[in-house]
């Protein structure tokens, strides 16, 4: 513990943000360049090393969280770097796109602002890579076996760089024509630059993994085939099945899935379009869903140009402050601010500007239409209707509101894996009563040598929960080849997070 009053006397300081005028114009990461480093090692220094660091069991890695604050503060990066990548095997993806339960778990967070963890966790990886400690570790040897990760996300990508590590030849299968998944078409630039991402690939590469990218498993490929070619399967596909919004007006053009819009932006700045055949650009724009989604779409929306904004959450404004229920160290329903919505706000207040961050208690009842013509056999969307709470928690009386709309953008988060691919069942496999990909306490499916990982088995989470679960995953299956294993799984298939 570098500093035993670090916690007394240095406050919670956040690094600075580019100012919005500016970062809405572009698509670079929102966080100032170089604004954590002159701040770091002090922040690093308000870890208390507390006896029972609760911060562990926030992480569903098991990050060794006060390791590492330690050694930042002592400036020791390289020591720091190989805490961090022991339990954790993307840690510049996390310390971007986590929301750092591990905060929320922190000691400190009984009475006083947390220990800064995700700022600490993104210095580190990317200290690590600018200083070349981040470096391929191929296999001492191969094990002859092989295994192939159907799904190219986060899940899968732990899962198959753990299991080329120890000795498996494995390739990955992606259907889209990058490897990422939703680290590449779903997360917005603004929040994780995809060059994070491609040196990663690169890494896995080196050491080892293959990639075969424009390949759907079960449709392009007969997923029973692929098992018969290979020692072992990891279906790490996600839960891609996104919920709908069966209201009346649903058939309108320009009501989209937020995952339809999203990777269409992603792909301008790949390369492959030159404008996106969905844009907010000088329309006015509702988003249906108040989570993490919506606000991807809100920073996308805001960055295209549209001409207003609104984003409708079905569910109340929660506090400032935990709530009976929601004791430490759970992770608390609090309201959070965005740099999404703190760029809507802002822009708000300029006087030509009409943006509407967020409407609480809102419930979409029906869209409303242009008039069919050729090019919209069902008309256009023009307008969204909803209507706020009553007293008896349905809908108010006098509440109703009318919002113009040119693109609608619903993005209610998602049930399981897709089911039309053919994947599911040309394996055989069983889903359990949620609609995900049911398995047992190995993360074994119900088709022999099939293993799942990620949201396709747990239903949709967090990033840290997918790497978590694709090392547990992998560990499964390399015991399955080997008859035992050293890889780490910190995770089981049933273990929850600290919620209340």
């Amino acid at each position: 513990m570098a500093d035993p009053k670090g916690f007394l006397t240095t406050p919670r300081r956040l690094p600075p943000r580019r100012p919005v005028d500016e970062r809405v114009r572009d698509w670079d990461e929102v966080p100032a360049p170089g604004g954590l480093l002159p701040i770091i090692n002090a922040q690093a220094g308000r870890c208390m090393d507390c006896g029972i660091p609760f911060c562990h069991e926030g992480c569903p890695l098991g990050n060794l969280i006060p390791e590492w604050n330690d050694l930042v503060s002592r400036d020791d990066w390289l020591r720091a770097s190989e805490r961090l990548h022991a339990t954790n095997n993307f840690p510049e993806f996390t310390g971007r796109l986590c929301p750092a339960p591990c905060e929320s778990a922190c000691v400190l967070a009984i009475n006083q602002p947390a220990v800064t963890i995700k700022n600490v966790e993104v210095a580190i990886a990317d200290r690590a890579w600018e200083s070349a400690h981040v470096t391929p570790k191929p296999p001492d040897r191969l094990s002859g076996r092989t295994v192939a990760v159907i799904g190219s996300g986060p899940a899968g990508l732990a899962a198959a760089q753990q299991l080329t590590r120890a000795g498996h030849t494995v390739a990955v299968y992606e259907r889209d024509d990058r490897a990422g998944g939703l680290l590449r078409y779903g997360i917005p630039e603004f929040k994780m630059e995809k060059r994070h991402l491609d040196r990663r690939l690169e890494q896995m590469r080196a050491e080892g993994t293959k990639f075969r990218t424009g390949v759907d498993v079960g449709t392009d490929m007969d997923a029973a085939e692929l098992r018969a070619r290979y020692d072992a399967v990891v279906i790490a596909v996600g839960a891609r099945a996104w919920r709908e919004l069966p209201v009346p007006g649903r058939e309108l053009a320009g009501i989209h899935q937020a995952m339809e819009y999203l990777p269409m932006a992603n792909r301008v700045l790949e390369g492959d379009y030159a404008r996106p055949p969905i844009t907010a650009e000088g329309k006015h724009v509702v988003i249906v869903g108040g989570g993490d989604t919506g606000a991807d779409c809100l920073g996308t929306v805001l960055r295209q140009g549209a001409a207003s904004v609104t984003q409708l959450d079905i569910h109340p404004r929660p506090g400032d402050e935990r709530a009976e229920g929601e004791p430490w160290p759970t992770y608390p329903k609090i309201y959070r601010m965005s740099a999404a919505h703190e760029e809507a706000r802002e822009l708000a207040a300029a006087p030509e500007a009409d943006v509407d961050a967020r409407v609480f208690s809102a419930t979409t009842v029906r869209f409303e239409g242009t008039a069919p013509d050729a090019e919209r056999p069902h008309g256009g969307v023009r307008a969204l209707r909803l209507v706020g709470p009553g007293a008896d928690g349905g809908p108010g009386p006098g509440t109703e509101r009318v919002l113009p709309a040119d693109l609608v953008l619903l993005a209610l988060g998602f049930r399981g894996p897709e089911r039309d691919g053919g994947l599911i069942d040309q394996l055989g496999l069983e889903l359990d009563e949620r609609g995900t990909v049911a398995r047992d306490a190995s993360f074994a499916t119900s088709a022999e040598g099939v293993f799942v990982a990620g949201d396709a088995g747990r239903g949709q989470s967090l990033i840290v929960w997918a790497i978590a679960e694709g090392r547990s995953a992998a560990a499964a299956v390399d015991r399955y080849l080997a008859g035992s294993t050293t890889l780490p799984a910190p995770v089981g298939p049933t273990d929850l997070p600290m919620t209340a």
